[in-house]
C-alpha cells in the first residue's frame, strides 16, 4: 500500500485550470447542477496522484511502468475531502528476458 494524499479545494482548481478546465472542477456552484453534484477532480488528477503515490511506494517494477499498460476507472468523483491511497497488487511476473516488462501491476485508488 502507499502512502496518501489529502485533496482539497485549491489543488483539484489549479490542476483543472491548468490542464482540465470544466467547470465541475473549476466552480463548486456550477458543479452543483452537473452529474457530479459537486465540485470533483479532474480524472487526470487524480491518475497524477496515483502515479506519484505508485512510485514513492517504492513498488518494484523492474524498468519502470511506462507503456506497460493497465485499466483505469473511476467509479466515484474524487472530491475536495479525500484522501487518497493506492494499493498494489503483482499479478503476473515473467523472468528477465523473456517479456518487455518484469511484472504487471494491477493498482486501484481508496479512499
Amino acid at each position: 500500500m502507499s502512502g496518501s494524499h489529502a485533496l482539497d479545494e485549491e489543488q483539484i482548481k489549479a490542476f483543472a485550470g491548468a490542464f482540465d478546465p470544466q467547470p465541475f472542477h473549476l466552480d463548486g456552484a456550477a458543479a452543483e447542477k452537473t452529474l457530479f453534484g459537486g465540485l470533483a477532480a479532474s480524472v487526470w488528477h487524480t491518475a497524477a496522484v496515483t502515479m506519484r503515490l505508485n512510485v514513492e511506494s517504492g513498488l518494484p517494477l523492474a524498468n519502470g511502468i511506462i507503456g506497460a499498460g493497465g485499466e483505469i476507472a473511476w467509479p466515484a468523483p474524487t472530491r475536495p475531502v479525500d484522501i487518497l491511497h493506492v494499493e498494489s497488487e503483482v499479478t503476473a511476473a515473467c523472468p528477465p528476458g523473456r517479456a518487455p516488462i518484469a511484472a504487471s501491476p494491477r493498482s486501484s485508488v481508496k479512499r
